[in-house]
């Protein structure tokens, strides 16, 4: 009986480790991403009534039609979206992620200073973000 309970136990703890450490990944894929300065549609399965961002400075979201709502990415960091039908229901309760498009830009470093420049299809300066840091 000892040895079952202890099997039990085991069991039990690699399965809580492997959730746990699944979780970051898991968070992450929940969230609804947007580069800063793209635009991302979504489309409904029924009419938005009213439009809720946490943080406007992080994401804008627009109604293009009662079904389709655009989603702005404005300023690095996460804030969330709250979606409500006629009957104040939720339609869409989701954390946003603002991040920028990593695949076309370049960092230069000169000693403690830092340029981003966007290259598509040229290299130019990135413009900086008033409350963003140097990452």
């Amino acid at each position: 009986m000892l040895v079952r309970n202890g099997f039990i136990s085991l069991a039990t703890g690699a399965c809580a480790t492997f959730l746990l450490s699944a979780m970051p990944a898991m968070a992450e894929e929940d969230m609804l991403r947007v580069y800063m300065d793209h635009a991302r549609v979504l489309k409904l399965d029924r009419a938005v009534s009213k439009v809720i961002v946490g943080n406007s400075d992080v994401a804008d979201a627009t109604v293009a039609d009662p079904q389709t709502i655009v989603l702005t990415g404005r300023n690095f960091g996460t804030t969330n979206l709250v979606l409500l039908d006629s009957d104040g229901n939720a339609i869409v309760d989701e954390r946003i992620l603002v991040s920028i498009d990593e695949g076309n830009t370049v960092r230069v470093y000169k000693s403690t200073s830092r340029t981003v420049l966007s290259c598509t299809p040229n290299c130019e300066q990135h413009a900086e973000r008033s409350g963003t840091s140097g990452n």
